[in-house]
């Protein structure tokens, strides 16, 4: 059997992070070395598995990042992807950034960091997010010339926590959309008199409800008829585990930004 690859888990007392310790820590081809917190974190110094919700694993929450590793993946915080990144650039570590709501600036870094090691960056690690992408992109492919225009609204529903809006998925969404379809107008939604829709724009709608994990709605409008592509996280699992798919796969790969359509090979 081949040697466990070393798992660093950075953002380890969120909620990604302790699903990520949760199935890291019974997936075999993982050995989880790292579990790193914040400073002042009130998780700092607790046993990682037991503040994830299962056994004791005998490693401890740390603002230390281990001496050795083979890949980290960050699921944090804007401000801390930054420091993962920094340290992992520094240290010659693959890194996977699952976290959202990075700046321009940061997704600067991310590419010039890009240039000494491999990263996985993706808005979504889901599966079957990733496989809705590609459908998307083959829709407005198909539609761009579709007599009469076709309108795109995306609608996206997360928990009450969530501090970015919309989300980084929804953005993605559109993003593949405008390139297919020639849209340069992106619209957060609407209130007052607002006139006829232009068939320029893609309008975004953000919902905040309770503990949802994630819906993405996709609605494609045409005169006569409707398409809506939707997918639902029905808990943070599926998140970490694509996440942990694609450390595993990043591991070994030249220096490069990657996405998760090059981990599932779409």
């Amino acid at each position: 059997m081949p040697t466990p690859l070393q798992l660093v888990i950075h953002g380890a007392s969120g909620r990604n992070g302790k699903r990520l310790i949760a199935l890291g820590s019974v997936d075999p081809e993982v050995e989880l070395v790292g579990a790193i917190v914040r400073p002042n974190s009130p998780s700092l110094g607790g046993d990682a598995g037991i503040q994830a919700g299962v056994a004791a694993l005998g490693l401890s929450m740390s603002a230390v990042w281990p001496t050795v590793s083979d890949v980290a993946i960050d699921f944090s915080s804007p401000e801390g992807s930054q420091h993962a990144l920094d340290h992992c650039a520094s240290s010659k570590t693959p890194l996977v950034i699952a976290s959202t709501g990075l700046s321009p600036s940061q997704i600067e870094s991310i590419e010039r960091a890009s240039r000494l090691i491999p990263i996985c960056y993706a808005p979504n690690m889901s599966v079957a997010v990733n496989l809705t992408m590609k459908l998307v992109e083959q829709a407005a492919r198909a539609l761009k010339s579709v007599t009469g225009g076709a309108d795109v609204e995306i609608i996206e529903r997360h928990h009450r926590f969530k501090e970015d809006s919309p989300s980084g998925t929804a953005l993605k969404f559109g993003q593949i959309v405008a390139k297919e379809m020639s849209l340069d107008s992106h619209v957060h939604g609407r209130e007052g008199l607002c006139g006829k829709r232009p068939h320029n724009e893609i309008g975004y709608h953000a919902v905040r409800v309770g503990d949802d994990a994630g819906q993405h709605t996709i609605v494609f409008g045409m005169m006569g008829e409707t398409i809506e592509l939707r997918v639902a996280a029905s808990n943070r699992d599926c998140y970490a585990s694509g996440a942990i798919a694609a450390a595993k796969w990043l591991v070994g790969k030249p220096p490069k930004i990657y996405s998760m359509f090059d981990v599932l090979g779409l």
